[in-house]
């Protein structure tokens, strides 16, 4: 019998506050069909979308996971010599002598990999919005030489790091990786506010900025699949069937703020509209995650903010469940690095099961290519300058071992 059955939810419903609807980070697919044949037969909704939105996006960002693998191979596997090429700049950035706040495309040079790395980040903003690098030697380095390879060669692809922290130790910090790592077997269960330092189904969802990417230092004994889902697909499903929700999407909420800030909610939509230009198509963007709005462990959501709507909580669904039926499975695995646009592309983790001998490890950046970003929405600028803005290479931070970061620590 095995020992390392793949798990779910293990951590405990963060409690609702007062008028909230019955949502919780847990999906749960009868409570959704519910929800929304009972707001369908109150009636009242909007039949057109909203102005501007187009009814159906076309291109190679409206993908389905069932028959992706037929016209894109989103896996680029490195060959022997590229593999020597990026030991070589590990060993140049290493003569040099600088803090790893340094590293760039000219202080880790990959004179014959650069191309394919520019063109895949084509791919990010202007193909299929994702894609995996296959065949790092892991345990061929040491974590500090891991640390190097990952920003180094993610400097090629996106050459801003955005700050994912603004303390270290106490001190102010620009904090610019993470770790994602079950750390509920070794801390106190009380503290932990997202999933992504358990062993949890992350539900569907997005990070912050314009790349989001994962370098899989080790993979669980069981589960932990990475999903990714088309933005624009489900786009395309809502617009057709429920255009009511569009407009539900693209106007305010009130998201929670989980680090200590002045006011601790901000006003957003989660979906954006980019007019076509005479260089870019019509495009649409998606920014959110479920537990600014439901909380998690934690991190409840706060009952100083005013509860979600049930046009908001039958949206937050929709979104998952549209996720979950449109989503293709990557097949990480160790050394391999994930790229994701993150306005077009959304993102979902099965639970997962470690074991003593094999402990799921990935490392995080945020991301942003300043040739070829999309155009950040009004809205998103506030977050954008938190993430990107006054980041300096003797500033930067690059923890080695894992800590729960402010925006998911109750005791931040």
């Amino acid at each position: 019998m095995s020992t390392t059955t793949t798990v779910t939810f293990v951590t405990p419903k963060a409690p609702a506050p007062p008028g909230q609807p019955d949502i919780s980070y847990a999906p749960d697919y009868e409570k959704w069909q519910t929800r929304a044949a009972r707001r369908l037969k109150e009636g009242n909704l909007p039949t057109a979308l909203p102005k501007g939105y187009p009814a159906k996006l076309n291109g190679d960002l409206v993908w389905e996971g069932e028959t992706i693998a037929d016209s894109y191979d989103w896996t680029y596997v490195l060959s022997a010599e590229q593999l020597d090429e990026i030991d070589r700049a590990v060993a140049h950035f290493k003569d040099l002598g600088l803090s790893l706040g340094h590293i760039t495309e000219e202080t880790f040079p990959l004179p014959n990999l650069h191309g394919e790395l520019r063109r895949l980040s084509a791919e990010l903003h202007d193909g299929h919005g994702f894609f995996v690098i296959r065949g790092l030697r892991v345990d061929d380095h040491t974590r500090e030489e891991n640390v190097i390879i990952y920003a180094g060669v993610s400097a090629h692809i996106g050459a801003r790091r955005g700050r994912q922290d603004h303390k270290f130790n106490g001190e102010k910090a620009d904090v610019v990786l993470s770790h994602i790592k079950d750390l509920s077997w070794s801390l106190n269960n009380g503290v932990i506010g997202s999933p992504a330092y358990t062993t949890d189904k992350q539900v569907f969802h997005t990070d912050s900025g314009d790349i989001v990417s994962l370098f899989a230092l080790e993979t669980s004994a069981a589960g932990g699949a990475s999903k990714l889902a088309s933005t624009w697909r489900v786009y395309n499903e809502i617009a057709a069937t429920r255009p009511d929700l569009i407009h539900t999407l693209s106007q305010n909420w009130d998201m929670e703020v989980f680090e200590k800030a002045d006011k601790q909610y901000t006003q957003r939509p989660l979906l954006f509209h980019f007019p076509q230009t005479e260089s870019t198509p019509e495009r649409v963007g998606l920014q959110y995650g479920r537990r600014y709005f439901v909380g998690f462990g934690a991190l409840p959501r706060s009952p100083n903010i005013p509860p979600i709507t049930e046009a908001q909580a039958e949206a937050l669904d929709t979104l998952h469940f549209l996720g979950e039926k449109y989503c293709v499975n990557t097949d990480f695995q160790k050394g391999d690095m994930q790229y994701v646009n993150n306005l077009a592309v959304f993102h979902a983790r099965d639970g997962f099961t470690d074991t003593p001998e094999k402990r799921r490890h990935l490392l995080r950046l945020w991301l942003r290519d300043p040739e070829k970003s999309w155009p950040t929405p009004e809205a998103l600028k506030p977050r954008w300058a938190q993430l990107y803005d006054g980041v300096t290479p003797e500033g930067e931070v690059f923890p080695l071992e894992p800590y729960i970061r402010s925006a998911s620590n109750k005791g931040r």
